[in-house]
This record gives structure tokens, C-alpha cells and sequence, in this order.
């Protein structure tokens, strides 16, 4: 692929939308969750746990209710939100393992381009605060991938020897790692002052950035499992540990956008809040919801792909938005506002969302979405239809089952994929496999990264 720096450069010309009215670039925090479930809030119809900030949010700008991850499993989904791409594409996926380990030699490669990296040449702070979770090696951390600032852990919180020792792993080697920068400063830190210590870096963060254009990416462990919340939320919410775990994120939301109008920079940031991919169905009371939603966590259904998102800023048209929307259209979004040509000679899965962002009424570029687990499309979505190809279940050694005919479900009025309506409608059918056939047919499906595996250093 061209060199990264050679492929940049800065748009001169004003964006055609209601932020071109804004004489800075606007900042941009992504607020990333892990683990939470389409009906984890109480504005997604969670009847128990209470989450005044994010429904205030959803309010002041737009819900989106159809908004999808690249992939239902951590590290290919985030690695999709910060490259616009699949990871069928960059390589960031796998067939035996679903994520990046302790024992993985490679993460994230060099040659892909994020959004921080293209927005430092546009002038722009840029900062991960939180779960990284695509390469802990030298080369693959996000001081590597464009951030000027990081602090927090390479993996998820359950990869900690003291965790799994709680669940009986007495021989697991690892232990969970904080960085700050490239510095280690902490081993198997307190999990209950996780969600509060990475809000307070976000804090200082803003405080300290507010002068010039920044990109912030907060991205909360929690809540995955094991869930964790600080004293002063524990044993408050009606909706059990993990409801105490959400209701203090939402209080970190709270003061984020609080700092923000404190300091007047609401009239030119955008938050976005969204999650990695849906809830972690087996863990039961400590895992989220996917409301109406089937299945969850590594799963091809709706409540593996589709999660929460709110975004919120001065410049937004409120409303609710029901068309689709994906963490993929992040990065050209992203790119358009802050006045960014996309790198030529790449092809991005993205579409920009800033038309719908300025009026939330308008069409949105994207009608098409592709449901991959590792290296393959289980199902496809074309407007309201969605057609699978094939089922297996979220978690055990079951084979997978390939369909003699493809199922075909209504979304608009059949979220759950129960009622098969291939046979009523063979047309959409036959779209969705022309459609699906040219997706197939335009690149070729890159090496797994993840099922890569090398003894590296404790």
C-alpha cells in the first residue's frame, strides 16, 4: 500500500452540511463501550437501569436505532471503527480465534490508516484513553497507530491473571497491564475505579487540549466481563451489578458533556456513543441485554451486530434515526468534518454520515450491510430484508449449518429473525445475491492475523 504520508491531505473547500458553519474543526470524541447490549439503556427501552445522561444526550441530538458494528467480537470490530474497513479486508479477523491474545505476534498492520493519523494532518490532538485491544507488541500500540497520547490496557480486563484465577484458571500467565504512553505504570489494577480513572484522564484531557482541534477516543472497558463499578455506585441501580456498571458509565457521559459546556466547546464537538458489539449473553445476570434483539456476542443475528448509538453536539439536527448506520462510517465522517481528503487507492466499507448528522430527516448513503464471522458472510442486509446463508451458534463446537435455501427476514417488522418470508418475496432474494455476489467478487480476503500464535515474552 502507498505510504501513509504520501496518500493524505487536507481539503480546502467548506462541508456541504450545517458544520461547514463553524469557522474551527470540530473535535470529536467516540465514546466506545465493551460489551453493551442494544437494550442496555434506559433511551433503548431498558425498563430497570437508569441512564439520565445518555437519554439527555439522545434528546439534545440523535438516536440511531439501526446502527451496526463491522463485527460481533472486540478487536475486528474495533479495528473496523478506526479504519473504515472490514477485517476481511486488513486481516483483522479469525476463524479459530475471534480476537487478539497474549500470545498473538501481530495486531493492527503498519500499512492500514486510522482516523487519528489522518486527522494529525489536519491538525488535530489526538488521544486513547481506555481498551485498545488490536496488538500489544511494539509496532502495534496506538502510539504506533496515529495517537499522540494513550493510557490505559492492551486487552480486555478479563485477560488478568488475578481474574482468572477467580474463575478457576489458577495456571493463566498473564497479568492485565496500564500504560501510560509507552510506560507500564500499573499491574492487575483495582477493576471497581476503572470506569472513574479513565474518565478523569478524559477530563484532564479536554481541560488541557481545549485550545486546538482534538480527537478523542474513550474507550471503556467496561461493561464486560467481569463487571466492576466504584462505591458510590454499587448497589444503586434496580438493575443489579450490571446495572450499577452502566449507570456509572452514564455518569462519566454526564461529565464529559458537562466539561464541554463548561467550557464552551459544545458548539463545536461532536460525542459519539456507541458500543463494540452486543452483550455477552452466557454470563447471564452479569452480562447486558439485547432487548428486542436476537441472540448477542459473537453471533450473526441482529443483537450481536447492532448496538446503541447517540450522537450528540451543538450543530446536530435532533431526531430519531431509524436508517442504517455502521461504526465503519465513523472514519470518512469523521475525515469530512475535519475538512480531510480520504487516502486514494483504498477502498473503505464506510459511507459519511454527515448529511443525516446536519438534517435527520436525509437519506443516509448507506442501504447495505455485511454480517461476517471470520472470514465468512453468514447473512447480508439490503434496506429493511436481511438474508442468511448460514447459522451456527454464538459459543460451543457446534458445525456450522449451510442453508440449501437462504432465510430471508423483514427487520422492519421482524427484529427478532423469526418469520422466513424468502419464499414471499424471491425477488429481494435474488437482489441481496447479485448484490452480495459483486461485494464477493471485488476483493480478495486477506490472511488472518488473529489465528496466528507465538510464544512472546511474560
Amino acid at each position: 500500500m502507498i505510504e501513509k504520508l504520501m496518500i493524505t491531505s487536507i481539503a480546502l473547500s467548506c462541508i456541504g452540511s450545517a458544520w461547514a458553519s463553524t469557522e474551527k474543526q470540530p473535535n470529536i470524541i467516540v465514546i466506545n463501550c465493551d460489551d453493551m447490549g442494544y437494550g442496555d439503556l434506559s433511551c433503548f427501552g431498558n425498563p430497570t437501569i437508569k441512564t439520565p445522561h445518555l437519554d439527555r444526550m439522545a434528546v439534545e441530538g440523535q438516536k440511531w436505532s439501526s446502527f451496526y458494528v463491522s463485527s460481533s467480537v472486540s478487536s475486528p470490530s474495533r479495528a473496523g471503527l478506526l479504519t473504515g474497513r472490514l477485517g476481511v479486508r486488513t486481516g483483522m479477523y479469525g476463524n479459530e480465534r475471534g480476537v487478539l491474545y497474549p500470545d498473538s505476534p501481530e495486531g493492527l498492520p503498519a500499512e492500514e490508516i486510522t482516523i487519528p493519523e489522518l486527522l494529525k494532518n489536519a491538525g488535530y490532538h489526538t488521544a486513547c484513553i481506555g481498551k485498545w485491544h488490536l496488538g500489544h507488541l511494539p509496532g502495534y500500540r496506538p502510539l504506533d497507530h496515529g495517537f499522540d497520547y494513550f493510557y490505559g490496557m492492551l486487552f480486555s480486563n478479563d485477560m488478568s491473571r488475578k481474574e482468572q484465577v477467580k474463575l478457576g484458571n489458577v495456571n493463566y500467565p498473564y497479568e492485565l497491564v496500564v500504560y501510560e504512553q509507552e510506560k507500564e505504570i500499573e499491574r492487575e489494577p483495582d477493576q471497581t475505579l476503572l470506569t472513574k480513572r479513565l474518565t478523569d484522564k478524559a477530563l484532564r484531557y479536554i481541560d488541557t487540549h481545549q485550545a486546538n482541534p482534538f480527537f478523542l477516543y474513550l474507550a471503556h472497558p467496561m461493561p464486560h466481563f467481569p463487571v466492576y463499578a466504584s462505591e458510590p455506585f454499587q448497589g444503586e441501580s434496580d438493575g443489579g451489578n450490571y446495572g450499577d456498571t452502566i449507570e456509572e458509565i452514564d455518569w462519566s457521559v454526564g461529565c464529559i458533556l458537562d466539561k464541554l459546556k463548561e467550557l464552551g466547546l459544545d458548539k463545536h464537538t461532536l460525542v459519539i456513543f456507541t458500543s463494540d458489539n452486543g452483550p455477552w449473553l452466557p454470563y447471564k445476570g452479569q452480562a447486558g441485554s439485547a432487548g428486542p434483539l436476537k441472540d448477542g456476542k459473537n453471533s450473526h443475528y441482529e443483537g450481536g451486530f447492532r448496538v446503541p448509538c447517540i450522537m450528540w453536539g451543538d450543530m446536530i439536527s435532533p431526531g430519531h434515526v431509524t436508517q442504517m448506520g455502521s461504526t465503519l462510517d465513523l472514519f470518512p465522517t469523521c475525515c469530512e468534518l475535519a475538512g480531510v481528503d480520504l487516502p486514494s487507492g483504498v477502498v473503505y466499507d464506510g459511507k459519511s454520515l454527515v448529511g443525516v448528522l446536519g438534517n435527520s430527516k436525509e437519506q443516509s448513503l448507506r442501504d447495505e450491510f455485511y454480517f461476517y464471522r471470520g472470514s465468512l458472510l453468514y447473512a447480508a442486509r439490503k434496506g429493511k430484508y436481511k438474508l442468511h446463508y448460514m447459522d451456527k451458534s454464538a459459543y460451543g463446537n457446534d458445525k456450522i449449518v449451510f442453508y440449501d435455501t437462504p432465510k430471508l427476514y423483514d427487520l422492519s417488522t421482524d427484529s427478532e429473525e423469526q418469520y422466513d418470508v424468502a419464499n414471499v418475496h424471491p425477488e429481494v432474494v435474488a437482489e441481496i445475491n447479485r448484490m452480495v455476489e459483486k461485494h464477493r467478487s471485488s476483493f480478495s480476503v486477506a490472511e488472518s492475523i488473529f489465528d496466528k500464535r507465538k510464544d512472546v515474552k511474560k
